[in-house]
């Protein structure tokens, strides 16, 4: 039985997670991760997309017992597909929204980092505890966390190991909303669909421009900005978008995503 599934409607993907109980991340579900992941990225039909463990839970962490059974060797090799899988979330070249709810631990809250957005529940905690079991975050904490938040509150989180509820989650930008548990899906899917009429090829091009451009030097990240920016010249939405303009003034273009 799958463990990750695609579920499409209205143009927006929701990557659903269902390990009962707690979503426990492993080795299958890394895979299936990817594979969910690689196909809401080639289809046209997802133009936005919603990562979801379910109405109670998000994703609780790492499988523990699969994991303390592992040499050095095989950690390897595990660490490694699970970031990997993580980093196609993060690549998808669309606006990908978390909806949290519940616990969101270890890799569960890596994952959530993956996203562009995340809209929490009230009782939603957080955390990376690996510090507790003599580790550090593997898959992507260590750097996605400091991003977001900054490396003094990330340094906090990662050496404390402790657990952040919803509405800290926001006040330090962990979290961009916080709405009641039942509901979180319902916000999540209404963020995305936001996006859904929006020209897909240009805000495929925004995310890299911002995603990538913050690990470069200004100079190097700006000529990628210029770059991005000359090379949807090319494409029917910015004609549609600049005729749409002329014609009949801003935001009431008809977007096709091409």
């Amino acid at each position: 039985m799958a463990v990750v599934r695609l579920e499409v409607s209205d143009g927006v993907g929701t990557i659903r997670l269902d390990r009962p109980p707690m979503n426990a991340l492993n080795a299958a579900l890394a895979a299936e991760l990817r594979a969910a992941a690689l196909e809401a990225t080639a289809r046209a039909d997802v133009r936005a997309v919603v990562i979801y463990g379910g109405e109670k839970v998000f994703a609780a962490g790492a499988d523990i017992k699969e994991m303390a059974g592992l040499d050095v060797a095989g950690i390897t090799g595990w660490v490694r597909d699970l970031a990997a899988a993580f980093d196609l979330v993060a690549r998808i070249p669309k606006p990908v929204v978390a909806a949290v709810t519940g616990y969101a631990l270890g890799g569960g809250l890596e994952l959530a980092l993956c996203a562009d957005f995340r809209v929490f529940a009230e009782n939603a905690k957080v955390g990376l505890p690996e510090i507790t079991l003599g580790v550090i975050p593997g898959a992507g904490g260590t750097q996605r966390l400091p991003r977001l938040v900054g490396p003094a509150r990330a340094k906090d989180l990662v050496f404390s190991g402790r657990q952040v509820r919803a509405a800290e989650a926001e006040a330090i930008g962990l979290a961009d909303k916080v709405v009641p548990a039942d509901e979180v899906y319902a916000e999540a899917l209404r963020m995305a669909g936001r996006f859904v009429t929006g020209p897909a090829l240009a805000l495929a091009a925004a995310k890299q421009a911002i995603d990538d451009g913050g690990d470069l030097a200004l100079s190097e990240a700006l000529r990628l900005e210029s770059a991005l920016f000359i090379g949807l010249f090319g494409t029917e939405d910015r004609r549609h978008g600049m005729d749409s303009f002329i014609e009949r003034g801003p935001g009431k273009a008809d977007f096709v995503g091409r």
